[in-house]
């Protein structure tokens, strides 16, 4: 069987994943800061700052899949963030190419994490594929270099996939616990115009998703990781709040609040793009959460679940 090494396995991705091969028999390490006990796996130890990595990380992959990077959505944007945003992504994985290229090894795959953010932040009604050019504004820069460091793969004769990530929904980590907090007090509201598309994936399609390719014969290239529907901001708030079963009758929150609060980050949730997922479904991947209500309602009940567990 196969032994898969992956970059930033301890995050929200990573261990759904980590999970999912576990689960299917595969060997699985993770390339990581520093030692964590809390996944029964093997552990190799990089410094991406200083350009160092265990080197019999790269001997053990078979596959590598590859998601690490700072969180784009943490903290406020300064200067430095943005800086430190951008080379999370590019020197980590410029130094993974320089491993491979050092170790005389080479993985056969790296599937690879990219953002739905290469299209910018824009609401109109134009519905991006994967042909599209890259946006000029941050988040559009950002995916460009990350996708540009991660085409030395391609380089080196190592097929490459990469998944352009929406929206990533999940009971227990990432937007949607946050978002539910004010609709569980009755507060939901749409944000800004409320008319902005949010593209977004169950993270049990997405983590299904990046087994995908491992399993099956996958064309090298780029593919959209993001739901077949397509809501808007307005549209996702109103269906959690019914899901929930709490009032929705608030207005809007201006978007200038929104920018006094979270500044330029505001653009995340201010602005969206309507995403196409025709490729990886017409390469025949299949979703289990193709409309927002039921993906909803089973990260409700799954939330339920964890919260009465504790």
């Amino acid at each position: 069987m196969k032994k898969v090494l992956i970059t930033g396995g301890s995050g929200l991705l990573g261990r759904s994943i980590t999970h999912l091969l576990l689960k299917s028999g595969f060997q699985v390490a993770w390339l990581t800061r520093k030692e964590n006990g809390s996944m029964p796996i093997k552990h190799f130890v990089w410094d991406v700052d200083n350009g160092e990595i265990d080197a019999e990380a790269i001997q053990f992959a078979d596959v590598i899949v590859h998601l690490a990077g700072a969180g784009i959505a943490e903290k406020p944007w300064t200067p430095t963030r943005k800086k430190e945003i951008i080379d999370s992504r590019v020197k980590a994985t410029n130094l993974l190419v320089s491993a491979i290229k050092a170790g005389g090894r080479s993985p056969e795959l790296v599937v690879a994490a990219s953002a739905v953010g290469y299209y910018g932040a824009v609401t109109e009604h134009t519905v991006f594929s994967e042909n599209d050019p890259p946006a000029s504004d941050f988040l559009g820069n950002t995916t460009r270099l990350w996708e540009e460091a991660t085409n030395q793969f391609r380089e080196l004769g190592i097929k490459t996939i990469q998944f352009r990530i929406g929206v990533v929904l999940a009971a227990n980590g990432g937007a949607l616990p946050k978002m539910m907090t004010p609709v569980k007090f009755g507060l939901g509201a749409a944000l800004g115009s409320g008319r902005q598309w949010m593209p977004w994936i169950h993270v049990d399609d997405l983590s299904r998703m990046f087994l995908y390719p491992i399993l099956n014969d996958l064309s090298d290239g780029v593919y959209n990781a993001v739901s077949p529907a397509h809501n808007n901001n307005k549209q996702f708030m109103k269906m959690l709040a019914k899901v929930l079963k709490r009032p929705y009758f608030l207005p809007p929150i201006p978007g200038f609040v929104m920018k006094m609060a979270l500044g330029e980050m505001a653009d995340m949730v201010l602005y969206g793009s309507l995403v196409s997922s025709d490729k990886i479904q017409k390469a025949g991947f299949s979703f289990a959460f193709t409309d927002l209500e039921p993906a909803l309602e089973d990260l409700v009940a799954k939330q339920k679940h964890l919260s009465e567990a504790d």
